[in-house]
């Protein structure tokens, strides 16, 4: 599982970043200043980097510009700050994304997936299975109990991805639109429920087994 440094002063708003992508199954690192989260960096070995900009002993600026010397590891900011030139500069600094205080966890979440699977970082299995379901990531295919699934859209295997990879997880309909069309959540919930729809009839079709589950209120998971 991808492993996160957490560079945040605020030891409460830390904590809880790092009790939420516990939970999730991600190895987490906590830094609580500029100049401690540049020493851990230099240990090497994060998938991801959540960063604060203001922060003691070194700004998060600055601890950006340090990143983006050494490589090309994503970093989502979070940030207080709401003005479009500070968004649109620290996307030019090289933040792959941003977040605003005060946020909702399943926001971090969604972003968090959405760079680990653009990185390539979201784990190292390239085959995940669950009751006979069967995704293989390097073909591109999925099976189920050997019969393989045709028609199947770049947006239904995101999904499938998605749930597979954290099986016991129930997803809001924007965590699953962020990680399906890997970008961010504009409001519209319709694309998710047809989609789902889709996948389900394409699933039924080749097996009796309800492989993805409503959970009213929230989203979807997939069947225990």
């Amino acid at each position: 599982m991808a492993a996160i440094l957490i560079i945040e002063d605020d030891v409460h708003i830390n904590n809880l970043l790092r009790e939420a992508l516990e939970q999730e199954g991600y190895q987490c690192i906590q830094a609580f200043s500029g100049s401690e989260g540049n020493l851990v960096l230099e240990k090497g070995g994060f998938d991801l980097v959540l960063l604060d900009l203001m922060l003691p002993g070194m700004p998060g600026e600055k601890v950006l510009l340090e990143i983006r010397q050494k490589g090309q590891i994503p970093v989502i900011v979070l940030t207080a700050k709401e003005e479009l030139d500070s968004k649109v500069d620290m996307l030019l600094a090289g933040a792959d994304d941003y977040i605003l205080k005060p946020f909702e966890i399943r926001e971090v979440l969604a972003r968090i997936q959405v760079q680990l699977r653009k990185s390539g970082n979201v784990g190292q299995k390239t085959v995940l299975e669950h009751k006979g379901l069967r995704l293989d990531k390097e073909e591109h295919q999925i099976s189920v109990n050997g019969t393989i699934l045709t028609g199947i859209t770049r947006q239904e295997f995101q999904i499938l991805e998605l749930f597979l990879t954290w099986p016991k997880k129930v997803f809001g309909k924007e965590e699953i639109f962020e990680a399906a069309w890997q970008e961010p959540f504009m409001g519209e919930t319709k694309a998710i429920d047809v989609h789902i729809s889709n996948i389900r009839k394409k699933l039924r079709a080749v097996s009796d087994v309800n492989y993805i589950e409503t959970v009213w209120g929230i989203g979807y998971k997939l069947t225990k």
